[in-house]
């Protein structure tokens, strides 16, 4: 997953109705009626948050005569969770492998405002 990427996919579930979307995505594919149902987002608020999720690349569509279905893209939620799992020091993280970091001693005659550690 590309930078760009993970920040589209983050810009996309920063927003209250697209993380609720999202949510009702998990119970499985759902139409464009079933999803106005399950969130209580009417038209065409709803086609438009739709549109922004499926430019981020969170999820999959597929047409059935007149109804476009949306599922979730697990491929690309299993790479934003990998990318995310990194800042956190996910076990696979070599850094977190090797123990605890370094302890840190400020330099003589530098000023200092915040005790870091």
């Amino acid at each position: 997953m590309t930078d760009e990427n993970l920040i589209d996919a983050l810009k996309a579930l920063g927003h209250p109705l697209r993380l609720r979307i999202v949510e009702a995505l998990r119970a499985g594919e759902r139409n464009v009626g079933e999803i106005e149902q399950a969130t209580g987002i009417a038209q065409p608020g709803l086609s438009q948050q739709l549109a922004v999720i499926r430019a981020a690349g969170l999820v999959q569509t597929r047409k059935a005569a007149k109804l476009v279905y949306y599922s979730l893209d697990q491929a690309v939620l299993a790479g934003l969770r990998d990318r995310i799992g990194t800042f956190a020091g996910t076990p696979t993280d070599k850094a977190s492998a090797a123990g605890p970091p370094p302890t840190r001693h400020p330099a003589t005659g530098v000023a200092r405002f915040a005790r870091l550690s």
